[in-house]
This record gives C-alpha cells, structure tokens and sequence, in this order.
C-alpha cells in the first residue's frame, strides 16, 4: 500500500495506533501499522524505561511517541510543583467528589490517603527533558496532543530529521498549526476517545484539507470512531493520508485498560459515550457513567476546574475506583469510565492487536474493491 503517510514513516500499511501500553505500540508496529505511545502522564525516567523496552522487540520496525506540550494551563510559565497545584484545588472541589462517591456507596477512605495528587507535571522543562528521552531512541515520530507544538519542539524535531505531528478538531486549528511548522496532521472528529470538538470526522478531515491548501499541504491522518479497515478506506476517499486510531486498541489483549472497565466497553452502543469535561478540565469523550453524569450541567455541580487541577481532582479517584469495580463494588462499577470513542459499539470482543491489524487490512483490501467494482467500465 502506497499512501504519503506510508512513504514518509516507512510502513506497510496507512494505520496509526495510539496506546498508553507499550504491548499494543510493539504488537501494531511488528504487525505491519505504527504504533505511537501515549507518553502524557510518564516521567523522564518512565519514558526512557518503555522505548527502551519496545526498542528490544521491534527489530528497528518504526514507531513514534505523542507527548503533551499544551499551550495553555493553569500556572503555565510558573514552573509550580505538583504540591503547590495540588493545594490550588478549591474545598469546595474535595467536598464535591466526596458526595459523589458517598451516593454510590464508595467510602472517601477507599480511595487512599493521599486521593487528590498529579500523575503527570505539566511544564515547557518536563517537555523539553520528554524530548532528550524520546530522541535518544529511533523514533520516527513526534506528537503533541494539546495544541500547537512550542517552538522548542518543532525546531528540536527538525534537527533530529523526525516529522511532527499534531492534533487538530476545527480548521483554524489546522492552519495554525500548519503555519507553526507541524508535518502531520491528526485530524479528529467529535466521534473520537479523548479530547475531541464538535464536528464529525465526515465533514471535518475534507474541511481541513481544503482549508490547509492555500498555505501549506502536509499529510492528514482522519481520527475519530476509526475502527474498521473500511473506514480507512473511506478516510483515504476523503483525501487523509491514513487514519489514527486510538480506542480499538483498548478492548485488546495487550491493553491497559481496567477489567471491569473493558467488559463495560464490550456491551456499550455508540450511544454509550459522552464529551465531558469531568476527567481532565478540557471536553473528552469518554464511557457514560455516573463519574460523567456528576459533572455536566444538569447536575448543578460546581463545574469543572481548568486543566490540570481538574485531572488533580479526578485522576487518582478514577484509578483507584477501577481497583474497587474490578473487586465487586457496585457504586464504584456505577462510577468507572476511561476515554473511549463511539467506535465502542464496533467493538464487542477482545483480541490480540496483532489480530486487530490483520482485520483491518483485510476488511480495508474488500473496502477498496467494492470501491472499483463500483465505477463503470
């Protein structure tokens, strides 16, 4: 297969694979896509210790590394330390999530003594030490997830040879980042896992195409709901280079996801997901639960506080609520949830990642040939 995406990263086949678990980044890459790691919450010596792992077991196959470099958040330019952001979470905020848990019959002690803390530091140094990581290994991407890359970045990508990638959900974001100097696009649509806009996939990546023209063309990879070869397939039609995927991979063997968690994603519609601002401070779609529920409008909650103190008061609690569903708490099976797209509804079984790629490629290959057959000799 021939596609700009695959020429430039040197793959066999136009998919992309975002997971937080190194398993899946390694298992996509050996299978013939490219896996990319989920790197937002990793601290340098985390990061070093994965791509390390996965050097070992992809024989030089390619893959990339997404990190968070955002260009706004709460004490951005202050450097502040994780107790300091810790300690700007209002009372107010402690007290709320103790009600919620109280309502579904989980014990604020359940959740530890420590149960408002940072996974992750979110500053331009930890940037800059998550690059020096990720370029001591052969990576053949680079992405930011959050906004238009800092400059340091872009320029750091740049003498290393290493193509930048970025996430957009509206055209003006596009030409932003296309102005900025980013080389790939990610281009995902209301229909994705995660931090997503409004508009869907269909409408969003030929958008962007056209919108990107005047000033720069670079590839566009279609993001969003992407669970299929045949949509793929239907992501090339649109004028993408390949496609993005990020939930697929969380009902596989090698992934991260909770148990109890993975079970809810195997019976849930594509009606079973909700943008909620509840996890991270920024709308991210993810599993309907009592969790999302509590922070939407209509509850008459407190809202939700700016990135990252939101993920200061959500993070820790959801974590270790997928510890108490997976050992039979009922109200913490009622609160569990994790980013995922509507795609959901397609994915009703779990299986090797390896086996998801081979689906896929198949499924793409008899896509494309309904495709042909349609056109008249």
């Amino acid at each position: 297969m021939k596609t700009p995406i695959c020429e430039m990263l040197g793959i066999e086949f136009p998919l992309l694979a975002f997971s937080h678990c190194r398993d899946v980044v390694a298992s996509v890459t050996n299978a013939g896509g490219f896996g990319v790691l989920g790197a937002s919450s990793h601290s340098p010596e985390d990061l070093e210790r994965e791509l390390s792992w996965i050097d070992e077991r992809v024989d030089g196959k390619p893959y990339g590394v997404d990190i968070v470099c955002p260009e706004k958040f709460e004490g951005k330019g202050l450097d502040l330390k994780p107790e300091q952001l810790v300690a700007m979470v209002p009372a107010q905020y402690r007290d709320y999530v103790a009600k919620i848990l109280s309502e579904h019959g989980v014990h604020f002690e359940e959740i530890g003594e420590e149960p408002f803390r940072m996974f992750a530091t979110l500053s331009d140094t930890i940037g800059q030490e998550l690059l020096d990581v990720s370029f001591r290994h052969p990576i053949k991407l680079i992405a930011n997830a959050l906004g238009v890359p800092p400059q340091f970045m872009i320029d750091r990508a740049k003498a290393e040879g290493v193509p930048v990638a970025a996430l957009v959900g509206a055209k003006e974001h596009a030409i932003k980042q296309v102005q900025a100097g980013v080389d790939v696009l990610v281009v995902q649509g209301t229909e994705a896992g995660g931090h997503c806009g409004e508009v869907t996939t269909m409408v969003l990546v030929p958008e962007v195409i056209e919108a990107i023209r005047p000033v720069r063309s670079v590839p566009v990879l279609a993001a969003g709901g992407i669970v299929t070869g045949r949509q793929i397939a239907a992501s090339i039609a649109l004028g993408a280079a390949g496609a993005w995927t990020g939930s697929v991979w969380l009902t596989t063997e090698e992934a991260e996801t909770a148990p109890y968690t993975v079970q809810k994603m195997l019976t849930a519609s594509s009606r079973d997901t909700v943008r909620s601002k509840g996890r991270t401070g920024k709308f991210s779609r993810q599993l309907r639960s009592a969790w999302t529920d509590a922070w939407m409008p209509e509850a008459k909650g407190p809202g939700a506080l700016p990135l990252p103190l939101q993920s200061i008061v959500a993070e820790n609690v959801l974590r270790r609520l997928d510890t108490l569903a997976e050992n039979g708490n009922k109200g913490a099976q009622e609160l569990a949830t994790y980013w995922v797209g509507q795609g959901v509804g397609l994915m009703n079984k779990v299986k090797p990642a390896r086996e998801v790629v081979r689906e896929m490629i198949e499924d793409y290959l008899d896509a494309v040939e309904r495709v042909g057959g349609s056109v008249a000799d």
